[in-house]
Protein backbone atom coordinates (compact mmCIF):
# COMPACT_ATOMS: atom_id res chain seq x y z
CA UNK A 1 0.00 0.00 0.00
CA UNK A 2 1.26 3.30 -0.84
CA UNK A 3 2.01 5.74 1.90
CA UNK A 4 0.52 9.63 0.52
CA UNK A 5 1.88 11.17 3.66
CA UNK A 6 5.54 10.06 3.18
CA UNK A 7 5.13 10.75 -0.65
CA UNK A 8 4.19 13.81 -0.18
CA UNK A 9 7.44 15.17 1.52
CA UNK A 10 9.03 14.15 -1.66
CA UNK A 11 7.29 16.14 -4.20
CA UNK A 12 8.57 19.60 -3.18
CA UNK A 13 11.85 18.34 -4.02
CA UNK A 14 10.61 16.96 -7.39
CA UNK A 15 9.05 19.93 -8.42
CA UNK A 16 12.08 22.43 -7.79
CA UNK A 17 14.17 20.16 -10.48
CA UNK A 18 11.67 20.50 -12.87
CA UNK A 19 11.64 24.37 -12.64
CA UNK A 20 15.22 24.05 -13.20
CA UNK A 21 15.25 21.23 -16.12
CA UNK A 22 12.70 23.90 -17.58
CA UNK A 23 15.14 26.37 -17.53
CA UNK A 24 18.07 24.45 -19.09
CA UNK A 25 16.12 22.93 -21.58
CA UNK A 26 15.18 26.33 -22.62
CA UNK A 27 18.52 27.18 -23.38
CA UNK A 28 19.08 23.91 -24.99
CA UNK A 29 16.21 24.89 -27.79
CA UNK A 30 18.13 28.05 -28.45
CA UNK A 31 20.92 26.61 -28.68
CA UNK A 32 19.47 24.09 -31.31
CA UNK A 33 17.76 27.08 -33.67
CA UNK A 34 20.81 28.68 -33.95
CA UNK A 35 22.47 25.74 -35.08
CA UNK A 36 19.49 24.80 -37.22
CA UNK A 37 19.31 28.15 -38.93
CA UNK A 38 23.29 27.58 -40.00
CA UNK A 39 22.31 24.28 -40.93
CA UNK A 40 19.40 25.75 -43.48
CA UNK A 41 22.54 27.19 -45.08
CA UNK A 42 24.71 24.91 -45.48
CA UNK A 43 22.75 22.00 -46.16
CA UNK A 44 24.28 20.30 -49.16
CA UNK A 45 27.43 20.76 -47.70
CA UNK A 46 26.47 19.05 -44.10
CA UNK A 47 24.95 16.54 -46.06
CA UNK A 48 28.14 15.39 -48.33
CA UNK A 49 30.20 15.54 -44.98
CA UNK A 50 27.87 13.19 -43.31
CA UNK A 51 27.85 10.94 -45.83
CA UNK A 52 31.62 10.91 -46.88
CA UNK A 53 32.33 10.37 -43.27
CA UNK A 54 29.61 8.10 -42.18
CA UNK A 55 31.49 4.90 -41.30
CA UNK A 56 33.47 7.52 -38.51
CA UNK A 57 30.57 9.08 -36.84
CA UNK A 58 30.05 7.53 -33.74
CA UNK A 59 26.42 8.75 -33.60
CA UNK A 60 22.99 8.46 -35.13
CA UNK A 61 22.41 11.17 -36.97
CA UNK A 62 19.44 11.27 -39.74
CA UNK A 63 19.62 12.62 -43.68
CA UNK A 64 17.57 15.45 -44.62
CA UNK A 65 15.83 14.54 -47.98
CA UNK A 66 14.42 17.86 -48.16
CA UNK A 67 15.20 21.42 -47.64
CA UNK A 68 15.17 21.85 -43.71
CA UNK A 69 12.85 25.13 -44.16
CA UNK A 70 10.44 22.87 -45.45
CA UNK A 71 6.92 23.44 -43.30
CA UNK A 72 3.53 21.50 -45.58
CA UNK A 73 0.55 21.52 -44.80
CA UNK A 74 -1.34 18.23 -44.88
CA UNK A 75 -4.33 17.90 -47.29
CA UNK A 76 -7.10 17.46 -46.61
CA UNK A 77 -8.73 13.78 -46.30
CA UNK A 78 -10.86 12.49 -48.98
CA UNK A 79 -14.43 11.53 -47.07
CA UNK A 80 -14.11 8.10 -48.35
CA UNK A 81 -11.23 6.05 -47.38
CA UNK A 82 -10.85 2.92 -45.00
CA UNK A 83 -8.02 2.85 -42.16
CA UNK A 84 -6.33 -0.50 -40.36
CA UNK A 85 -4.53 -1.04 -37.49
CA UNK A 86 -3.54 -3.50 -35.14
CA UNK A 87 -1.74 -3.77 -31.81
CA UNK A 88 -0.58 -6.39 -29.23
CA UNK A 89 -0.77 -7.55 -25.83
CA UNK A 90 0.22 -11.04 -24.10
CA UNK A 91 0.37 -12.78 -20.77
CA UNK A 92 3.83 -13.85 -19.91
CA UNK A 93 4.81 -17.20 -18.68
CA UNK A 94 4.81 -17.80 -14.79
CA UNK A 95 5.84 -21.06 -13.15
CA UNK A 96 3.49 -20.23 -10.75
CA UNK A 97 0.44 -20.81 -12.68
CA UNK A 98 -1.18 -23.90 -13.48
CA UNK A 99 0.82 -24.32 -16.86
CA UNK A 100 3.65 -22.62 -18.36
CA UNK A 101 2.67 -21.68 -21.38
CA UNK A 102 2.23 -18.33 -22.77
CA UNK A 103 -0.57 -16.38 -24.85
CA UNK A 104 -0.42 -13.29 -27.44
CA UNK A 105 -3.58 -11.41 -28.42
CA UNK A 106 -3.55 -9.32 -31.50
CA UNK A 107 -6.25 -6.90 -31.34
CA UNK A 108 -7.60 -5.78 -34.99
CA UNK A 109 -9.43 -2.45 -36.50
CA UNK A 110 -10.72 -1.82 -39.66
CA UNK A 111 -12.56 1.89 -39.89
CA UNK A 112 -14.28 2.35 -42.97
CA UNK A 113 -15.55 6.36 -43.46
CA UNK A 114 -18.03 7.37 -46.45
CA UNK A 115 -18.54 3.59 -47.57
CA UNK A 116 -21.61 2.48 -45.03
CA UNK A 117 -19.83 -0.19 -44.05
CA UNK A 118 -19.50 -2.06 -40.62
CA UNK A 119 -16.63 -2.01 -38.95
CA UNK A 120 -14.02 -4.48 -37.33
CA UNK A 121 -13.13 -5.02 -34.23
CA UNK A 122 -11.88 -8.30 -33.29
CA UNK A 123 -8.85 -10.06 -31.73
CA UNK A 124 -6.65 -13.05 -32.48
CA UNK A 125 -5.50 -14.83 -29.72
CA UNK A 126 -2.75 -17.76 -29.96
CA UNK A 127 -1.39 -19.84 -27.24
CA UNK A 128 2.25 -20.85 -26.83
CA UNK A 129 2.98 -23.87 -25.01
CA UNK A 130 5.29 -26.56 -27.20
CA UNK A 131 8.50 -26.66 -26.23
CA UNK A 132 9.88 -25.48 -29.10
CA UNK A 133 7.81 -22.21 -28.34
CA UNK A 134 8.88 -21.98 -24.37
CA UNK A 135 12.59 -22.63 -24.54
CA UNK A 136 14.15 -22.09 -28.08
CA UNK A 137 15.39 -18.76 -27.16
CA UNK A 138 17.52 -19.96 -24.26
CA UNK A 139 20.31 -21.14 -26.64
CA UNK A 140 20.83 -17.39 -27.71
CA UNK A 141 20.35 -16.09 -23.48
CA UNK A 142 17.23 -14.37 -24.66
CA UNK A 143 14.42 -14.94 -21.59
CA UNK A 144 11.46 -16.40 -22.66
CA UNK A 145 9.41 -13.19 -21.66
CA UNK A 146 11.57 -11.43 -23.95
CA UNK A 147 10.98 -13.70 -26.75
CA UNK A 148 7.32 -13.26 -26.53
CA UNK A 149 7.45 -9.35 -26.98
CA UNK A 150 9.73 -10.30 -30.19
CA UNK A 151 7.48 -12.79 -31.46
CA UNK A 152 4.27 -9.93 -30.81
CA UNK A 153 5.95 -7.53 -33.01
CA UNK A 154 5.80 -10.00 -35.70
CA UNK A 155 2.23 -11.73 -35.07
CA UNK A 156 1.15 -7.44 -35.55
CA UNK A 157 2.54 -7.01 -38.88
CA UNK A 158 1.57 -10.26 -40.75
CA UNK A 159 -1.94 -10.13 -39.14
CA UNK A 160 -2.24 -6.50 -40.70
CA UNK A 161 -0.57 -7.45 -43.87
CA UNK A 162 -3.31 -10.62 -43.84
CA UNK A 163 -6.22 -7.90 -42.77
CA UNK A 164 -5.04 -5.51 -45.46
CA UNK A 165 -4.64 -7.70 -48.51
CA UNK A 166 -7.82 -9.44 -47.54
CA UNK A 167 -9.72 -6.12 -47.90
CA UNK A 168 -8.18 -5.03 -51.21
CA UNK A 169 -9.00 -8.40 -52.42
CA UNK A 170 -12.91 -8.28 -50.96
CA UNK A 171 -13.00 -5.20 -52.63
CA UNK A 172 -11.79 -5.87 -55.90
CA UNK A 173 -13.60 -8.73 -56.29
CA UNK A 174 -17.22 -6.80 -55.42
CA UNK A 175 -16.32 -4.28 -58.22
CA UNK A 176 -15.92 -7.19 -60.52
CA UNK A 177 -19.28 -8.36 -59.49
CA UNK A 178 -20.48 -5.47 -59.67
CA UNK A 179 -19.33 -4.59 -63.30
CA UNK A 180 -20.61 -7.83 -64.28
CA UNK A 181 -23.87 -6.90 -63.25
CA UNK A 182 -24.18 -3.38 -64.96
CA UNK A 183 -26.48 -2.88 -67.65
CA UNK A 184 -23.61 -1.34 -69.46
CA UNK A 185 -21.23 -3.44 -71.30
CA UNK A 186 -18.30 -1.23 -69.76
CA UNK A 187 -19.19 0.47 -66.73
CA UNK A 188 -17.23 3.56 -65.64
CA UNK A 189 -14.65 1.68 -63.24
CA UNK A 190 -14.65 2.91 -59.52
CA UNK A 191 -11.83 5.08 -58.19
CA UNK A 192 -9.69 2.75 -55.76
CA UNK A 193 -10.46 4.00 -51.70
CA UNK A 194 -7.58 5.20 -50.06
CA UNK A 195 -6.66 3.03 -47.33
CA UNK A 196 -3.51 3.19 -44.65
CA UNK A 197 -2.21 0.68 -42.61
CA UNK A 198 -1.09 1.86 -38.77
CA UNK A 199 0.80 0.22 -36.46
CA UNK A 200 1.52 2.36 -32.84
CA UNK A 201 5.35 2.61 -32.35
CA UNK A 202 8.45 2.62 -34.34
CA UNK A 203 9.15 0.71 -37.98
CA UNK A 204 12.62 0.41 -36.72
CA UNK A 205 12.93 -2.77 -34.52
CA UNK A 206 16.22 -1.47 -32.43
CA UNK A 207 15.83 -5.07 -30.36
CA UNK A 208 17.07 -6.55 -33.65
CA UNK A 209 20.58 -5.17 -32.68
CA UNK A 210 21.43 -7.33 -30.18
CA UNK A 211 19.68 -10.21 -31.13
CA UNK A 212 22.29 -13.18 -32.52
CA UNK A 213 21.92 -13.69 -36.40
CA UNK A 214 19.70 -16.92 -36.15
CA UNK A 215 17.50 -15.76 -33.47
CA UNK A 216 17.05 -12.41 -35.60
CA UNK A 217 16.00 -14.71 -39.00
CA UNK A 218 13.30 -15.97 -36.93
CA UNK A 219 11.52 -12.00 -35.99
CA UNK A 220 12.52 -9.97 -39.27
CA UNK A 221 11.78 -11.82 -42.07
CA UNK A 222 8.00 -12.14 -41.53
CA UNK A 223 7.57 -8.20 -41.24
CA UNK A 224 9.32 -8.16 -44.37
CA UNK A 225 7.50 -10.05 -45.94
CA UNK A 226 4.19 -8.65 -44.72
CA UNK A 227 5.26 -5.15 -45.70
CA UNK A 228 5.85 -6.49 -48.92
CA UNK A 229 2.78 -7.88 -49.22
CA UNK A 230 1.22 -4.43 -48.56
CA UNK A 231 3.49 -2.88 -51.40
CA UNK A 232 1.79 -5.00 -53.69
CA UNK A 233 -1.40 -4.34 -52.91
CA UNK A 234 -0.85 -0.58 -52.38
CA UNK A 235 -1.32 0.24 -49.02
CA UNK A 236 0.62 2.27 -47.14
CA UNK A 237 1.94 1.33 -43.84
CA UNK A 238 2.80 3.87 -41.19
CA UNK A 239 4.44 3.86 -37.74
CA UNK A 240 2.84 6.51 -35.40
CA UNK A 241 5.11 7.36 -32.27
CA UNK A 242 3.24 9.63 -29.37
CA UNK A 243 5.57 11.43 -27.29
CA UNK A 244 8.64 10.63 -29.52
CA UNK A 245 12.14 10.45 -27.23
CA UNK A 246 14.20 10.33 -30.79
CA UNK A 247 17.00 12.73 -31.35
CA UNK A 248 17.74 11.60 -34.89
CA UNK A 249 17.46 15.08 -36.43
CA UNK A 250 19.25 17.07 -33.99
CA UNK A 251 21.80 15.03 -34.18
CA UNK A 252 22.13 15.93 -37.60
CA UNK A 253 22.80 19.80 -36.39
CA UNK A 254 25.70 18.38 -34.62
CA UNK A 255 27.80 18.59 -37.85
CA UNK A 256 27.84 22.02 -38.07
CA UNK A 257 28.66 22.25 -33.94
CA UNK A 258 31.33 19.89 -34.76
CA UNK A 259 34.56 21.85 -33.95
CA UNK A 260 36.93 19.80 -35.94
CA UNK A 261 37.66 20.42 -39.41
CA UNK A 262 36.15 17.09 -40.22
CA UNK A 263 33.24 14.75 -38.16
CA UNK A 264 35.82 12.05 -37.47
CA UNK A 265 34.35 11.45 -33.85
CA UNK A 266 36.77 8.12 -34.14
CA UNK A 267 40.08 10.00 -34.02
CA UNK A 268 38.50 13.26 -32.57
CA UNK A 269 36.26 12.55 -29.80
CA UNK A 270 37.14 8.56 -28.82
CA UNK A 271 35.01 7.11 -26.43
CA UNK A 272 33.33 10.17 -26.09
CA UNK A 273 29.45 9.50 -27.65
CA UNK A 274 27.89 11.58 -24.41
CA UNK A 275 30.15 14.20 -23.82
CA UNK A 276 31.56 15.07 -26.95
CA UNK A 277 32.29 18.95 -27.52
CA UNK A 278 29.05 19.02 -30.54
CA UNK A 279 26.79 17.57 -27.94
CA UNK A 280 25.34 20.99 -26.97
CA UNK A 281 21.71 19.36 -27.19
CA UNK A 282 21.21 16.20 -25.30
CA UNK A 283 19.16 15.09 -23.92
CA UNK A 284 16.83 17.29 -26.04
CA UNK A 285 14.63 15.20 -28.23
CA UNK A 286 13.33 16.25 -31.58
CA UNK A 287 10.05 17.05 -30.91
CA UNK A 288 11.42 20.47 -28.78
CA UNK A 289 12.40 21.85 -31.97
CA UNK A 290 9.97 21.03 -34.83
CA UNK A 291 7.17 22.53 -32.25
CA UNK A 292 8.96 25.81 -32.73
CA UNK A 293 8.82 25.21 -36.35
CA UNK A 294 5.51 24.05 -37.28
CA UNK A 295 2.19 25.11 -37.16
CA UNK A 296 -1.41 22.65 -36.40
CA UNK A 297 -1.70 20.82 -39.62
CA UNK A 298 1.76 20.63 -40.97
CA UNK A 299 4.39 18.11 -41.27
CA UNK A 300 8.10 18.88 -41.21
CA UNK A 301 11.31 18.05 -43.65
CA UNK A 302 11.26 14.49 -44.41
CA UNK A 303 14.01 12.22 -43.15
CA UNK A 304 16.03 8.97 -43.68
CA UNK A 305 17.23 7.00 -41.19
CA UNK A 306 20.53 5.76 -40.59
CA UNK A 307 20.18 3.35 -38.27
CA UNK A 308 22.71 0.68 -38.91
CA UNK A 309 19.68 -2.42 -38.35
CA UNK A 310 18.25 -1.29 -41.61
CA UNK A 311 20.91 -2.73 -43.21
CA UNK A 312 18.78 -5.72 -42.58
CA UNK A 313 15.62 -4.31 -44.38
CA UNK A 314 17.10 -4.04 -48.50
CA UNK A 315 14.22 -2.11 -50.26
CA UNK A 316 12.27 -0.87 -46.47
CA UNK A 317 14.79 1.63 -45.51
CA UNK A 318 12.38 4.38 -43.15
CA UNK A 319 11.94 7.73 -43.31
CA UNK A 320 10.01 9.70 -41.16
CA UNK A 321 8.73 13.03 -40.59
CA UNK A 322 7.40 15.33 -37.74
CA UNK A 323 3.46 16.09 -37.87
CA UNK A 324 2.20 19.20 -35.50
CA UNK A 325 -1.30 16.95 -34.97
CA UNK A 326 -2.85 19.92 -32.90
CA UNK A 327 -2.10 18.09 -29.52
CA UNK A 328 1.26 17.27 -30.11
CA UNK A 329 4.53 16.68 -32.03
CA UNK A 330 3.96 13.56 -33.43
CA UNK A 331 6.91 11.62 -35.21
CA UNK A 332 5.54 9.64 -38.05
CA UNK A 333 7.64 6.99 -39.87
CA UNK A 334 7.48 4.81 -43.14
CA UNK A 335 9.36 3.05 -45.51
CA UNK A 336 11.38 4.36 -48.53
CA UNK A 337 8.75 2.80 -51.25
CA UNK A 338 5.46 4.92 -49.43
CA UNK A 339 8.24 7.98 -48.80
CA UNK A 340 9.31 7.97 -52.77
CA UNK A 341 5.92 8.69 -53.69
CA UNK A 342 4.48 12.51 -52.98
CA UNK A 343 1.02 11.46 -53.71
CA UNK A 344 0.77 8.14 -51.65
CA UNK A 345 2.96 9.90 -48.88
CA UNK A 346 0.37 13.03 -48.69
CA UNK A 347 -2.65 10.67 -48.82
CA UNK A 348 -1.57 8.51 -45.66
CA UNK A 349 -0.50 11.90 -43.70
CA UNK A 350 -3.99 13.12 -44.44
CA UNK A 351 -5.62 10.02 -42.96
CA UNK A 352 -3.02 9.94 -40.15
CA UNK A 353 -4.20 13.04 -39.62
CA UNK A 354 -7.92 12.92 -39.76
CA UNK A 355 -7.52 10.04 -37.12
CA UNK A 356 -5.94 11.82 -34.69
CA UNK A 357 -8.59 14.55 -34.56
CA UNK A 358 -11.03 11.46 -34.44
CA UNK A 359 -9.65 10.21 -31.46
CA UNK A 360 -9.38 13.54 -29.75
CA UNK A 361 -5.14 13.54 -29.63
CA UNK A 362 -4.28 10.09 -30.64
CA UNK A 363 -5.27 7.78 -33.41
CA UNK A 364 -8.48 6.13 -33.00
CA UNK A 365 -7.89 3.26 -35.07
CA UNK A 366 -4.45 2.68 -32.59
CA UNK A 367 -6.72 3.30 -29.88
CA UNK A 368 -9.14 0.92 -30.31
CA UNK A 369 -6.42 -1.95 -31.67
CA UNK A 370 -4.91 -1.76 -28.08
CA UNK A 371 -8.08 -2.27 -26.65
CA UNK A 372 -9.58 -5.08 -28.24
CA UNK A 373 -5.86 -6.42 -27.91
CA UNK A 374 -5.33 -5.49 -23.86
CA UNK A 375 -5.58 -8.46 -21.79
CA UNK A 376 -7.37 -7.08 -18.54
CA UNK A 377 -7.21 -9.24 -15.04
CA UNK A 378 -10.81 -10.77 -15.81
CA UNK A 379 -9.78 -12.26 -19.13
CA UNK A 380 -6.46 -13.67 -17.62
CA UNK A 381 -8.38 -15.53 -15.29
CA UNK A 382 -10.88 -16.93 -17.32
CA UNK A 383 -7.95 -18.06 -19.84
CA UNK A 384 -6.41 -19.84 -16.81
CA UNK A 385 -9.71 -21.36 -16.01
CA UNK A 386 -10.36 -22.45 -19.14
CA UNK A 387 -6.85 -24.30 -19.27
CA UNK A 388 -7.50 -25.73 -15.94
CA UNK A 389 -11.06 -27.26 -17.16
CA UNK A 390 -8.85 -28.65 -20.50
CA UNK A 391 -6.24 -30.01 -18.06
CA UNK A 392 -8.68 -32.03 -15.83
CA UNK A 393 -10.55 -33.47 -18.66
CA UNK A 394 -7.25 -34.40 -20.26
CA UNK A 395 -6.99 -36.43 -17.07
CA UNK A 396 -4.35 -34.41 -14.81
CA UNK A 397 -4.63 -33.88 -11.06
CA UNK A 398 -3.16 -31.73 -8.70
CA UNK A 399 -3.93 -28.90 -11.13
CA UNK A 400 -3.89 -25.35 -9.55
CA UNK A 401 -1.49 -22.72 -9.08
CA UNK A 402 1.74 -23.05 -6.75
CA UNK A 403 1.03 -21.76 -3.06
CA UNK A 404 3.07 -18.81 -3.37
CA UNK A 405 0.58 -17.19 -6.25
CA UNK A 406 -2.34 -18.46 -4.01
CA UNK A 407 -1.13 -17.09 -1.39
CA UNK A 408 -0.44 -13.13 -3.17
CA UNK A 409 -4.28 -13.43 -4.50
CA UNK A 410 -5.75 -13.91 -0.99
CA UNK A 411 -3.83 -11.23 1.38
CA UNK A 412 -5.03 -10.75 5.22
CA UNK A 413 -3.62 -7.44 5.50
Amino acid sequence: MLDLTKLARQMQGISQHLTLEAAASRQRLERAQQFFIVAKTQQAELVQRQEKWRDRITFNAATPVEPLSTCIDLPIPPACHTVIATDGSQIAPNHHEIAYCYLINVGRVMLHYGQSLHPLLDSLPEVFYQPEDLYVSRQWGIRTEEWMGYRRTASEASVLAELACNWVNQREVDKGKKMLSALSPVPNPQSPVPTLAMVDGSLIYWFLEQLPGEARDRILPPILEAWDALREAGIPIMGYLSASRSSDSLNFLRLPACPHPVPDCMTHCPGQTDRAPCQVFDPLRDTFLWASQLQPGQRSTLWRSSARILDLYGEHQIYFCYVHVGTEIARVEVPAWVAENPEKLDSALSLMLAQVQKGYGYPVALAEAHNQAVVRGGDRARFFALLEQQMIKAGLRNVGTSYKEARKRGSIA
